[in-house]
């Protein structure tokens, strides 16, 4: 067994204090960016190294004045007599402040030590002088620190975050979706809505990697363990919001049932994002065959890097504005709908390559029918669009998708007529070929079969937000008919005083309808309780696939191993740490331990 080492008071000058270990093992932790080394770097030569390498030595010092009293109840007395205190205050807040910066624009944690520091000290050699670049040395940024300081603050937005939770008045909204990153792992995101101070708050909860399955009672084990680690029941939830394959997260999946077991209260939505697929599942024979020859001829010319060489080379030659076709995917909602504009709008081109190219596709894609089929597609997914476009904001709730759902429904008879009666003014696309080539008549029954069943489907796919004649109070309490209301309902006499209130009506005018409910809670917190429990479920996952969105900066080939959940929390949080309190129990830790 080798020799232990023991602390000399003469080492202070290097700026380290020393630690005990439970068996009486001493080592050096260095007071400047809290490293803490083995018994055996307990020498000189090793204190020094890391002193003048890292921190770039600090001249000028009485170093006899720097040795700490060896009695352990004056250690915090000698920190303050040496200004360490202070100056250590003003390196972690640097350290912690760039940590942060590192983690919102999403960068890898090494950029610090290997590019910002070595730029930020030339800069400071040439304009500041030697100096100032000695005082930029001394502020902690190697990747470990990068990595706790980031730790940390998540740790501290995520309490911020269950603090609120617990104070919400209401059950809170939860919004839930899984994407595979990188590395093939299946990873589980969260965000919730609840309410705080008169407002309704929307943030994220959780990204974490399911480690072996993506089955239902993986996912339920997974989500329900988050709440129990931070000890918060489970029945805290009044909605989920999910998306995804109906088997593992849909309302049928078992992941729902788990919940519904554990919460029965719950009310589970699913994502009103996805429209897309329920379209293509509708979609007759012909309109199907001709949405699964674009994707073919897409995956022809992108899925193999000669042809997708040349078909930009050829486009180039003929100026065209478009130099790429877009993939198509199908957990992309938009995707879908721009693919096919694009391809409708390079048909001509895309034909001729095909033709140069002797590829078979050209079978299914150089004929008139497929072409109007093609047209029909692209003005349907692009009306499509425009109503996923508009539920793709913060602060959507059920009865606003609802409403902007129902709108759309309701154009479908319309468009079903016009159709009939060979208009087709709501389909532009379509219509541009029926004006030069007149072939819009042999596709007309297969369009209007495909409205009704479109119709059928979404009434009865997404019936959540619908609300009866005696909740619509909740849209519009001065204006609603209070005879829709039995005079037994509880909450009418109250509907009745507020609606004589000048003072609110001018708050409901100039507020928005969450805000306006939540407002009410001091006054009238029944009718606020009934108007924000319709409010507040989540009509979709936007926000989820936002933070996919940043996932994917985080998951790269480079950093497939990474784990992002503290990163991507500080990343899209709208929390900001706790600087100064992270900071002061920081430091109340380390003289703990002097």
């Amino acid at each position: 067994m080798s020799k232990k080492r023991k602390w000399d008071d003469d080492y202070v000058r290097y700026w380290f204090t020393c630690t005990t270990e439970a068996d009486g093992t001493q080592r050096p932790q260095c007071v400047l960016c809290n490293s803490v080394f083995s018994n055996t770097d307990l020498r000189p030569s090793k204190l020094s190294d890391h002193f003048n390498r890292q921190h770039g030595g600090v001249a000028g010092h009485d170093l006899s004045g720097l040795k700490p009293v060896p009695t352990p109840s004056d250690k915090s007395e000698t920190l303050k007599a040496l200004r360490v205190a202070s100056h250590e205050d003003a390196l972690l807040q640097a350290s912690y402040q760039f940590a942060y910066l590192c983690a919102k624009e999403k960068n890898p944690h090494t950029i610090a030590e290997k590019l910002v520091k070595p730029c930020a000290l030339e800069i400071a050699q040439i304009v500041l002088g030697p100096d100032a670049q000695k005082k930029l040395q001394q502020i902690p940024l190697s990747d470990n620190v990068i990595h706790s300081r980031i730790d940390e603050m998540s740790q501290d937005i995520l309490q911020q975050v269950l603090e609120d939770i617990k104070a919400s008045p209401l059950k809170v909204g939860i919004q839930l979706a899984e994407t595979t990153d990188m590395d093939d792992c299946n990873q589980l995101m969260a965000f919730v809505r609840y309410i705080k101070e008169k407002e309704i708050i929307e943030e994220f909860l959780f990204c974490e990697p399911l480690q072996l399955t993506m089955k239902g009672r993986d996912v339920f084990s997974l989500f329900r363990g988050f709440f129990l680690k931070h000890k918060i029941a489970l029945d805290v939830c009044g909605s989920l919001c999910t998306d995804g394959a109906s088997s593992v997260l849909g309302e049928d999946s078992e992941f729902v049932a788990c919940v519904k077991k554990e919460v029965p209260h719950i009310v589970i939505t699913h994502c009103l994002l996805n429209p897309h697929a329920l379209v293509t599942k509708t979609l007759p024979t012909k309109l199907r065959d001709a949405l699964f020859t674009v994707v073919r001829v897409i995956n022809f010319i992108k899925g193999r890097a000669p042809n997708h060489r040349l078909f930009q080379a050829f486009l180039e030659e003929i100026g065209i504005e478009y130099s790429v076709l877009l993939f198509h995917t199908e957990m992309r909602w938009l995707s879908r709908g721009q693919m096919l504009t694009h391809i409708f709008e390079m048909y001509e081109e895309i034909n001729q390559f095909l033709h140069h190219q002797s590829s078979t596709l050209i079978d299914g894609f150089d004929n008139k029918e497929f072409k109007v089929h093609l047209a029909y597609l692209a003005d349907l997914f692009k009306h499509l669009n425009e109503f996923s476009a508009s539920l793709q904001r913060p602060g959507m709730n059920t009865v606003s998708a609802r409403e902007k759902l129902s709108a759309l429904v309701r154009k479908f008879p319309f468009w079903q007529k016009r159709i009939e009666k060979r208009n087709f003014t709501n389909f532009p696309l379509l219509e541009e070929i029926t004006v030069s080539d007149g072939e819009g008549v042999c596709v007309s029954p297969d369009i209007t079969w495909h409205l009704q069943q479109l119709s059928s489907f979404f009434q009865g796919y997404f019936s959540v937000g619908a609300l009866d004649e005696a909740r619509k109070w909740i849209l519009d309490p001065f204006l609603f008919n209070l005879d829709f209301v039995s005079d037994g309902y509880l909450m009418k006499n109250d509907l009745a005083e507020l609606r004589a209130s000048g003072q609110i009506l001018m708050e409901f005018e100039t507020m928005k309808l969450e805000d306006f409910w939540c407002a009410q809670f001091t006054v009238f917190p029944d009718l606020a309780k009934a108007a924000l429990e319709i409010l507040m479920p989540f009509a979709t996952t936007y926000l989820c696939e936002l933070g996919f969105s940043s996932l994917l900066h985080f998951k790269t080939k480079s950093r497939s191993g990474f784990s992002v959940s503290d990163d991507i929390r500080v990343a899209i949080s709208k929390k900001v740490p706790r600087f100064s309190d992270i900071i002061e129990q920081k430091l109340q830790l380390q003289q703990k331990s002097l």
